[in-house]
């Protein structure tokens, strides 16, 4: 079974492939394909190379909360006076990226309002010109 072992040596990426594939063709190939990989145990996460995958991740998550670090942000730096500098830097400028988005946002309703005014403007301009000339006839 070589062909099996280098399918399982790209891993399930492929085995997912290869039922697409067989359902493309003719799809009870796709189907006994995708019937093998869930009762070979080549898609179930818990299957010992799943399980260490998980693991590894898991322990890489807790060396780096035991670090300092928090769960989206950068890794303490050992100084806490540059840490707290830090946090407090990335906070203003979150708080300018907020302000700065909320004036964009007036701003575009500000000419999307003074568009619609000058439209309306005009509409009412041609109407009332329409009312008040003779029609010829």
């Amino acid at each position: 079974m070589p062909f099996v072992a280098k399918l399982d040596d790209l891993g399930s990426g492929a085995w997912i492939a290869l039922s697409i594939l067989g359902f493309v063709f003719w799809w009870p190939i796709g189907l006994a394909l995708l019937a093998f990989t869930f009762w070979s145990g080549r898609m179930s996460c818990w299957n010992g190379r799943g399980m260490s995958r998980w693991q590894a991740k898991m322990e890489r998550m807790r060396d780096r909360m035991d670090r300092g670090g928090d769960w989206f942000g950068a890794p303490s730096s050992g100084n806490r006076a540059f840490d707290e500098y830090r946090t407090e830097t990335i906070r203003r400028l979150e708080d300018e990226q907020r302000e700065f988005k909320d004036f964009l946002e007036r701003l575009r309703m500000a000419k999307d309002k003074a568009e619609f005014d000058q439209f309306m403007a005009e509409r009412r301009g041609r109407s009332s010109a329409e009312v008040h000339q003779p029609s010829q006839g």
